[in-house]
């Protein structure tokens, strides 16, 4: 879906940021929206961003969820998205962990995936914004040059919805 001009985009993470962290998240009765996600990400996407998700999904390579189950649930969380007005250019995500099936460049704080997306989808990093929980969020977007990098407890707690007030 390559345009000929570049886009501004948000990547958001997932557990954490869109989702509340309960620990490897795979089933829909244990996923649960943050308070707040879907008003901050409207409000982007009034602005003209593409929506991203970047995510890390190490459950896989430990065996605890499969590559399917995964695949099901982000489907889901897609179509919940939509149901709000939110499309979903797409999600990215690391089946791995380094400790059990080596190295990577798509685990953040690795910027491989943010990288693809700006590539894939011919995105302006500089004017484009990264949300995430944890600091591995924020460097990953960091290192893929991207120009506003934030945190989405500072977020949500200020109620800064509005992408003048990040």
């Amino acid at each position: 879906m390559k345009t000929k001009h570049q886009q501004k985009a948000l990547f958001l993470d997932r557990d954490g940021t869109i989702n509340i962290d309960k620990g490897y998240v795979f089933r829909i009765e244990d996923f649960e929206f943050q308070p707040g996600i879907f008003e901050l990400v409207l409000e982007y996407v009034s602005q003209g961003y593409l929506i991203f998700i970047i995510t890390n999904q190490s459950g896989i390579a430990r065996g605890l969820y499969t590559e399917n189950d995964y695949l099901q649930l982000t489907e889901w969380m897609k179509d919940e998205f939509r149901k709000k007005g939110i499309p979903i250019e797409k999600v990215y995500h690391c089946p791995h962990l380094p400790e059990l099936t080596g190295e990577c460049e798509c685990r953040k704080p690795k910027p491989g995936l943010i990288v693809e997306a700006i590539n894939e989808y011919a995105i302006d990093a500089k004017n484009s914004v990264m949300i995430g929980d944890k600091k591995r969020d924020i460097v990953a977007g960091e290192k893929a040059g991207i120009g506003k990098n934030l945190y989405i407890q500072n977020l949500l707690e200020k109620g800064a919805y509005r992408t003048g007030n990040n």
